[in-house]
């Protein structure tokens, strides 16, 4: 017989402990999701249980069964995290209690905003009863997505009110699957367990695309990779499973892991994990008092739990009670988290929910005040509607590095590669072509490139006017941005013509930048290439130069200054460290070179320094330099032609 037909959509339990949820679970489906022998002992659910509905036409929507005792909040919420469609149970001889009220406020935050409260065990309660629940309900659902869901009264055990329910389910379901998945595949994993035979498998609410048989996946935090070798849905074998689907998924690759609740399998091609992340959180009532900066609390995103600190982003450096804002939340482990993921705050000691919200940059980074400007770009991340040009822009000027790829982009923001390559299309991106890679980055980033070098350049050409320009790297490790060294050598051929920069080798400089000479200098450098000239094949090196040269002292860095000012004109040339030619006497000792190698084939030290007639020091500070300039090349003791190697 052929698998039914999934649907593309959660049904989740929620309420206070021992309010019927698992019973009327029972009583919907046919199945028992206490599958724990302390559970069926107890008669009270500790861990996630899971079971199907059949809707109508056949198709199958999963459903999560959570633990309604405050001690297993954290199990609650490692299922809570995909809910679609909530039934909350309120017990009719209870009413709404704590843990009703938390369980609330954790799917409030969660963002489930279809739901249905349920009155269970109806035939304990009368008319009138009946009616205080209602209120009851009514107070606690007040102000949220879910103030006017329906309420329907049960009994699992007379069935009263279950076919209203059935077919209030299959309503609010109707056409479910017509949404659409986002970002890549990620399974939040809320069990892992071994099969003696089949090896690992691990379950969880596929969120994102399509997995299918024979994928490559990759295991978060850790990064291994692992191959889906079998995949099941509601017990049954499939090809593929995706977005709002319960799903277990045998693996091939991870008999040497170790996998456990919390962590996620993803597409091979995501390797976004954090530690820091900004978001956009709310604060509850149960938190008693304003949450601040540096305060303590535990997160829960996905199936994960973590503890972590809290930065306020806004002004006041705190949220109220019942207020929210812009937060950054410093993780003391390593997370998954992308754009619109959301989550749950419980205070430190993990006993009360107290604030949750959404995730709107990934990656954070160290804020330094004034706040102004990345509060200012998180916000178009918090109002986006899809995903606009605006949200692509906030995501590459929140980055620490100058561009990023458009599959960077859309794993951050966690969209579909074709809606972000539409976005980009916007004049106000900037595409840059780096090595083998394609990369984006804002006009804003490129034109704060653009004036930092420039400026860096003017106010080096005015402090040091005898130097021929900045060296690349001493610019590289400036700028406000990461670049690497590669990339920066392409981005500086791109924006100098734009900037009327000009690269020499490795140097930087204006185009307007040209070496002066005037007053003390002037003299100074007529006198230095005046006592190079005049050493001829024996030049003076930089400490004789100083010493000999007429007047004051001359100081290291001055006298290098001149002597590279010397070497752009031509007039002198650079063959060692502390040693300068003049070019007359250079260009000689090169012919003379030339012409011996044609007549010989090869020339020693000594026999060069016969034929230039200078101490053997020089004739080979000259042969060194031509074998590192490529017109020589030394073996043993000789040098002969590099045309002539071989």
């Amino acid at each position: 017989m052929a698998p039914a037909t999934v649907a593309h959509a959660i049904i989740g339990t929620a309420g206070h402990i021992d309010h019927g949820k698992t019973a009327l679970v029972r009583a919907l489906t046919g199945q028992e999701t206490d599958r724990l022998k302390e559970e069926r002992e107890r008669g009270i659910s500790i861990d996630l249980g899971f079971a199907y509905f059949t809707l109508p036409d056949g198709t199958r929507a999963g459903v999560v069964d959570v633990p309604g005792h405050e001690r297993f909040i954290r199990n609650m919420l490692a299922g809570a995290h995909g809910i679609d469609l909530v039934l909350f149970a309120v017990a009719a001889d209870d009413g709404v209690m704590p843990q009703s009220e938390e369980h609330f406020d954790i799917l409030h935050l969660l963002g489930v905003s279809r739901g249905i409260f349920v009155i269970t065990k109806a035939d304990l309660a009368d008319a009138r009863r009946l009616a205080d629940v209602r209120d009851e309900i009514g107070l606690l659902a007040e102000g949220t997505a879910l103030a006017n869901a329906p309420v329907i009264a049960v009994s699992t055990v007379s069935g009263v009110g279950l076919d209203e329910l059935r077919a209030e389910i299959a309503r609010q379901l109707g056409g479910f699957d017509s949404r659409r998945p986002s970002g890549l595949f990620r399974l939040p994993i809320d069990r892992a367990f071994v099969i003696k035979g089949h090896g690992a498998v691990v379950t969880g609410t596929a969120m994102g695309a399509t997995v299918r048989v024979g994928d490559r996946l990759r295991l978060l935090p850790a990064g291994e990779g692992v191959r889906v070798r079998a995949i099941q849905i509601h017990s049954e074998q499939v090809d593929s499973a995706g977005f709002g689907q319960r799903a277990a998924l045998n693996l091939a690759g991870a008999e040497k892991l170790t996998i456990a609740r919390g962590d996620w399998l993803a597409d091979e091609r995501l390797t976004v994990t954090t530690a820091r992340f900004d978001g956009w959180l709310q604060v509850r009532p149960a938190a008693k008092r304003a949450l601040a900066t540096n305060d303590r609390v535990r997160i829960h995103i996905g199936a994960a739990e973590a503890g972590a600190r809290l930065i306020v982003l806004e002004e006041s450096g705190a949220i109220a009670l019942r207020g929210a804002g812009l937060v950054q939340l410093v993780v003391d482990s390593t997370i998954v988290a992308l754009g619109g993921d959301r989550f749950v705050v419980r205070n430190e000691t993990g006993q009360r929910t107290i604030g949750g919200g959404v995730v709107l940059n990934p990656i954070g980074r160290r804020v330094r005040r004034p706040l102004e400007l990345y509060r200012a770009r998180l916000a178009k991340l918090r109002d986006r509607t899809g995903t606009s040009a605006n949200a692509v822009e906030a995501i590459i000027d929140l980055g620490e590095r100058l561009a990023m790829g458009a599959d960077e982009i859309a794993t951050l923001l966690n969209e579909p590669r074709a809606t972000i390559a539409t976005a980009l299309d916007d004049a106000r991106f900037v595409r840059l072509a780096l090595g083998d890679e394609v990369a984006f980055t804002t006009a804003g980033k490129w034109n704060d490139l653009k004036h930092y070098v420039a400026d860096a350049l003017k106010r080096h050409h005015e402090h040091e006017p005898l130097s021929a320009g900045l060296e690349m790297e001493a610019i590289r490790g400036r700028i406000p941005y990461d670049v690497a060294p590669r990339d920066f050598r392409a981005l500086i051929d791109r924006l100098g013509p734009e900037i009327a920069v000009v690269r020499e080798e490795s140097i930087l400089r204006l185009g307007s930048h040209r070496v002066k000479l005037a007053g003390d200098d002037s003299r100074l450098s007529a006198a230095i290439a005046a006592a190079i000239s005049a050493g001829g094949f024996q030049p003076p090196d930089l400490k004789t130069l100083s010493a000999d040269l007429k007047g004051p002292p001359v100081d290291a860095a001055r006298l290098r200054a001149l002597l590279a000012a010397l070497e752009r004109d031509g007039k002198v040339v650079k063959v060692a460290s502390d040693l300068y030619f003049d070019r007359v006497h250079f260009d000689d000792a090169r012919a003379r070179l030339d012409t011996y190698l044609a007549a010989n084939g090869e020339i020693t030290a000594a026999a060069y320094r016969d034929v230039l007639g200078c101490s053997r020091r020089f004739a080979i500070a000259l042969l060194d330099h031509f074998d590192h300039a490529g017109v020589t090349t030394r073996v043993g003791d000789v040098r002969r032609p590099r045309a002539h190697i071989g």
